[in-house]
């Protein structure tokens, strides 16, 4: 057993998200979006921090680390759990962060996601979006997404991640899981291959450059469901940050494209709940319509929020709107949800008992 495995062992006990080992520090847990010391260990030093981080990287990782000062891998504690592991080097020395890989893949009812996302999957072809911070779920949702597929229709499923978290069973689909490093060079790379591997549906763990952005639409165009992330906060941004990757004189095309290929946005962020037990997820919803399309063509994302207003019937709903029912419901504290409200000064007012709801 390696040293960190004991560290692990007592952070999956504690309940805790992630695992800061950071040189000068001791061994920092995140718990219920908290970061405090795992117990009371001593502050690491550079040499101890090394020895704990080395021992669970393979040679060739180490090999990765030190030629680029940062490494991205999936560790496993046998019987215990799987974590997404960051090695980095800043001023102090080398440090780690890891954070928890669930092995139970939870249910959309269990996540509490409201019918429109379920629905949103039904789709067959086009480009769906996941967004939000650092740290707000996405990647649990999208595991709750290709899961209800997987256990609703026959399909091809490609997962390309980095590095690879949620592991899926077959059960009604067939289900393709690529680490990119040790399985592909890049996401760039594992898309362009999957024109030849049958895909049905991708998922792209992470959109983080041009050409793995321009990949995903024309997946999405050539008739292939593709999932998404992007570190965006609302559906508007998302679809302006897409569209400002490209250069300027390609942008009316991307805008062409991606009008005709979104099926869906899903933003969400974690919140405190009101008991101080646990997290929730505020989550907002963009549905693709022809005003949408016609939206993104035209370049009018502020027209958006009017959007979302406006399909409520389909399950469209906006940020603030989703935090407003958390607060009626009981779920979150109204001075935590107005820290991550879009139309902050009506959450005052509403706070305030000025207003008796949200339109944004």
């Amino acid at each position: 057993m390696a040293q960190i495995d004991r560290l692990f062992a007592e952070m999956k006990k504690q309940d805790c998200s992630d695992l800061h080992m950071i040189v000068g520090l001791p061994p920092m847990v995140r718990k219920k979006g908290e970061l405090v010391p795992i117990g009371k260990l001593p502050a690491l030093s550079p040499e101890k921090n090394r020895q704990f981080l080395y021992e669970i990287m393979s040679p060739h990782q180490q090999q990765i680390f030190e030629d680029e000062s940062d490494l991205d891998f999936a560790y496993e504690v046998k019987g215990l759990a799987r974590f997404r592991a960051n090695i980095l080097a800043q001023h102090r020395g080398i440090g780690g962060i890891f954070r928890i890989i669930p092995t139970e893949i939870l249910r959309a009812e269990q996540l509490g996601l409201p019918e429109a996302v379920l629905k949103i999957t039904e789709e067959r072809q086009g480009l769906i979006l996941v967004t939000g911070p650092t740290g707000s779920g996405k990647s649990t949702t999208l595991a709750a997404m290709i899961n209800h597929i997987n256990e609703t229709r026959s399909a091809h499923i490609i997962t390309l991640e980095d590095p690879l978290e949620f592991v899926h069973d077959n059960i009604k689909c067939l289900i393709t899981q690529r680490e990119v490093g040790d399985h592909t060079l890049s996401f760039n790379n594992a898309l362009r291959a999957t024109s030849r591997q049958d895909a049905d549906i991708i998922l792209v763990g992470e959109m983080r450059d041009v050409e793995t952005i321009s990949m995903a639409i024309s997946c999405a165009e050539r008739g292939q469901l593709v999932f998404g992330t992007l570190h965006t906060n609302s559906a508007a941004k998302t679809i302006d940050r897409i569209i400002d990757v490209f250069p300027p004189d390609e942008q009316g095309q991307v805008r062409s494209m991606m009008s005709e290929s979104l099926k869906g946005v899903i933003a969400q962020q974690l919140l405190k709940t009101a008991d101080g037990k646990g997290r929730c997820a505020a989550i907002e919803i963009l549905i693709g319509s022809s005003a949408l399309a016609n939206v993104i063509r035209e370049g009018k994302t502020t027209q958006i929020p009017s959007i979302i207003q406006g399909g409520k019937g389909v399950g469209m709903q906006s940020m603030d709107q989703s935090l407003l029912d958390f607060i009626q419901e009981g779920k979150v504290l109204a001075e935590d949800a107005v820290l991550k409200a879009n139309d902050k000064s009506l959450f005052q007012r509403f706070l305030k008992g000025e207003s008796g709801g949200v339109d944004s």
